[in-house]
């Protein structure tokens, strides 16, 4: 494997994609590029962790509110006692 290729699996297994027969693989590599590619693994760490720290929960719809607010009124009017 080049170490480009270690590189586009790299992303990869950051984000839990690879699948088995890719995972030997890209360890055997790993163990191969060496320090070179505990950093660029640490990289996409870094990258990946900023990339989900950037984004923004969505924003709760009214409707979505309304529904489940209507759910919770009508489970109240049903009568039901018992703790969950």
């Amino acid at each position: 494997m080049s170490f480009e290729e270690f590189q586009n699996r790299a992303r990869l297994y950051v984000i839990g994609a690879l699948e088995n027969g890719e995972s030997r693989e890209f360890e055997e590599a790993r163990a191969h590029f060496g320090q070179e590619a505990e950093d660029y693994i640490a990289e996409c760490y870094r990258l990946h962790e900023a990339f989900a720290l950037s984004l923004r929960p969505a924003k709760t719809s009214e409707a979505l509110k309304e529904r489940l607010m209507k759910m919770v009124r009508e489970r109240k009017q049903g009568g039901s006692t018992a703790a969950g």
